[in-house]
């Protein structure tokens, strides 16, 4: 059991990284941001801050020195670098799980062989392989990297196969993967425990616009609260096969069919926002409380249920006429610069 009074040390200066801080302070701990950028908003709300390269072993060697236990809100960080962590401090999630979720194909095949549901997929590593992958899936699909995108980026839909033959592949490894017809898109959020103690957050129905989360709705409608339980006990399989300790996020489709995996994130996630005033214990804190080994606290509702919008962009400007309605509970990041696309900040409304 790490106590109170000593230093977290975080990987990545961005918003989860903050809200992680944030509940990390009110258990009465220290955090140690690590990032490459010199502006994080995680740093802002920190005891201390490190600038540096996710692959400068040297570097995350004397960052981890300082802290008693590291964690990560940032999946896309190389693992083999983060050995040099491991050697001064634990580090959890555990380094598998970023090996698993940062390359769609190692996550897809990871979770087909725990008897998991993606849509149909094949690895492309040439335009034979993409024009292969078209005739036996079929069009439409979506071509992705296999490493790197989120939030829309790095994915290019394929609604033909003649489109296939007008893109210019990018010279990074990708995937194919023909698209699901679905009723809705929810995730499982659960936090796991060094003994293997599991809890789940209700799940949220999740409305994306332009690939990115707009909306999270709890509770989920009954369609898709049918399939929460199957989707849950491929969640467990996975965080236990894992050895997983921390939070950690599934993503899926809610087809005729049943639950149809998307994708894993081993953090914190957006569509867990909602938790830190709708739950009687937040995603952030009790990804916290596991990584310190403290006990965890109740996900049960704190409400009837939530709403969690994104603010996104230049939506976030508009601050002073959402906090004009008392029952709003406004998140802003702290990010200075308002670009197109870029999530600033959210907004939740609990339904009493």
């Amino acid at each position: 059991m790490i106590p109170p009074g000593e230093t977290i040390g975080i990987l990545g200066g961005g918003q989860l990284g903050r809200m992680l801080a944030l509940a990390a302070a009110n258990l009465g701990y220290r955090c140690h941001v690590y990032a490459p950028e010199a502006d994080s908003v995680a740093a802002d709300v920190s005891a201390a801050f490190t600038q540096g390269h996710y692959d400068d072993q040297a570097a995350l060697a004397a960052f981890a020195a300082q802290c008693a236990v590291v964690t990560y809100e940032f999946e896309n960080v190389a693992a083999g670098p983060l050995a040099a962590i491991g050697e001064h401090a634990p580090l959890h999630p555990p380094v598998r799980a970023l090996e698993v979720a940062q390359d769609r194909v190692n996550e897809k095949s990871f979770v087909e062989a725990l008897g998991g549901r993606p849509a149909p997929w094949a690895q492309v590593d040439s335009a034979a392989d993409l024009a292969a992958a078209i005739a036996r899936i079929g069009a439409p699909g979506i071509l992705k990297t296999r490493r790197d995108g989120y939030d829309g980026k790095g994915q290019w839909r394929i609604m033909e196969p003649a489109d296939a033959a007008r893109l210019d592949l990018p010279a990074v490894p990708l995937i194919y993967e023909g698209f699901v017809r679905f009723e809705g898109e929810f995730s499982v959020i659960l936090v796991r425990d060094a003994a293997g103690d599991v809890r789940f957050w209700d799940s949220a129905r999740n409305e994306h616009e332009s690939g990115i989360l707009a909306r999270s709705t709890v509770p989920a409608p009954a369609f898709i609260a049918a399939q929460v339980e199957a989707a849950r006990a491929l969640a467990a399989n996975v965080a236990d096969a894992l050895d997983y300790v921390g939070v950690l996020t599934l993503e899926f489709f809610a087809t005729a069919d049943g639950p149809v995996f998307n994708e894993m994130a081993p953090r914190v996630h957006n569509s867990g926002h909602w938790t830190i005033e709708g739950a009687l214990v937040s995603q952030f804190e009790n990804h916290i409380r596991a990584i310190c080994a403290l006990p965890l606290g109740s996900t049960a509702l704190a409400a009837q249920g939530a709403v969690m919008d994104n603010l996104i962009g230049d939506a976030a400007c508009d601050w002073a006429q959402i906090l004009s309605d008392p029952a709003n509970h406004l998140h802003l990041y702290g990010k200075a610069a308002v670009r197109p696309g870029r999530k600033m900040g959210h907004v939740t409304r609990l339904i009493l």
